[in-house]
């Protein structure tokens, strides 16, 4: 069985959680955290993707999302993680800061070549309120679950801001 998105319902929402390789914590830098908001609003404004919510973590993402109508959503996030896969590399390689080079880059090779991202994620439709309420909730409440703030709306890297009424670093639609 593959384990590689699957999207049965071309038009539904979706709560998709992936991973870095090995889950290193590579987000505990802007620089790279940066990296996807930008790519995520360039899916946004180029691909089709339309986010409600996300949130980014040390090592991994959520996100609330579905494809536009004559989109893919799998196709989206294939090229989304091609993209960001390349660029977060690239950006530890040129980092002169990164304390943590040799070891982050080693930690992405593979037979193969590099890998960022890890391959099993699982979408799940969200086709009922209580369980877009339990998928939202957790999304924005995971930077408080880690520690990495008081309250979600705190954290920076996520749309909990959105949701709190203040304005968030990505255009997204809200879910009332």
């Amino acid at each position: 069985m593959s384990r590689k998105y699957k999207f049965h319902n071309p038009e539904g929402v979706y709560f998709i959680s992936f991973a870095v390789q090995g889950w290193v914590d590579v987000f505990t830098r802007n620089c790279y955290k940066d990296i996807l908001i930008d790519s995520l609003e360039y899916c946004q404004k180029n691909k089709g993707l339309e986010l409600f919510a996300w949130c980014i973590m040390t090592n991994h993402v959520h996100l609330i999302a579905r494809a536009e109508y004559g989109f893919l959503l799998s196709d989206i996030l294939r090229d989304f993680k091609k993209f960001t896969s390349k660029a977060i590399i690239m950006a530890i390689k040129e980092n002169i800061q990164e304390s943590r080079k040799e070891w982050l880059l080693q930690q992405f090779v593979t037979e193969n070549g590099n890998r960022f991202w890890r391959s099993d994620n699982k979408p799940i439709e969200l086709w009922s309120n209580k369980v877009i309420d339990q998928k939202l909730n957790y999304l924005h409440n995971n930077p408080v679950e880690e520690g990495l703030v008081f309250h979600p709306e705190d954290y920076v890297y996520s749309s909990a801001r959105d949701y709190s009424g203040e304005k968030g670093l990505l255009d997204g639609r809200v879910v009332k």
